[in-house]
């Protein structure tokens, strides 16, 4: 939505119908043959796919702005990925039709769309790389990081993430095993660089987590 001028960003909040969702519930579920998609107007939602092996990955966050299930409205492949609430959250769900004639009214929105479909495979590229070429507690620090860009508000504490993501998800996201995952965070509280509680995990000193995660100043 970031993307859009205000006109074109009207408009589309025009089409499509509001829905609400609870914590837990399911928006879209991989595999499914529908090709409508949804505009999230408010939460949190995570993206996640079933692996080989029966465990689940989580694959990527998305937050109020966010287009999902824009891939199987373009190319007409049943969905790749199941999307779930983390949070209540409200959309708008757009039939695939009314979208596509959207775009065909806005072509500067259907550039915008290209470049969110870019930025997003970026993203899983630079998590590829990630997981080939640093050690786990490395990559741990960089998607927390990332998540304190994306998802932090501050606080007197320092960074409150307020996505739930048990260790699991971490371990999944970041390529590694569940006990490297332990360690690398067990290893940060210890050096007081973040703070983890049930629901919720505080970076306590942002500069030397992005130093932990060998990252640039001005990168998150």
């Amino acid at each position: 939505m970031s993307r859009l001028d205000e006109p074109i960003r009207r408009e589309l909040l025009q089409l499509g119908g509001t829905r609400r969702y609870a914590p837990d519930e399911i928006l879209i579920l991989e595999g499914e043959e529908k090709n409508d998609l949804m505009l999230i107007c408010g939460g949190l939602t995570k993206v996640t796919a079933g692996l080989p092996d029966g465990r689940t990955a989580l694959l990527a966050l998305r937050v109020g702005g966010d287009l999902i299930g824009e891939m199987s409205a373009l190319n007409g492949w049943p969905r790749s990925a199941t999307v779930t609430a983390c949070a209540r959250t409200e959309v708008r769900r757009i039939p695939k039709d009314d979208f596509m004639s959207f775009l065909s009214r806005n072509p500067d929105a259907a550039l915008d769309l290209a470049a969110m479909v870019s930025d997003r495979h970026r993203w899983s590229n630079h998590r590829r790389i990630d997981f080939s070429s640093y050690p786990v507690r490395v990559r741990v620090a960089r998607i927390i990081a990332d998540l304190a860009r994306t998802h932090g508000r501050w606080s007197p504490n320092g960074v409150v993430i307020d996505v739930h993501l048990t260790q699991p998800d971490l371990a999944t996201i970041c390529g590694a095993a569940e006990t490297s995952v332990q360690k690398a965070l067990r290893e940060m509280r210890t050096e007081e660089l973040i703070e983890t509680d049930y629901r919720k995990l505080t970076v306590r000193n942002l500069a030397g987590l992005r130093e932990a995660g060998m990252l640039d100043p001005d990168e998150g």
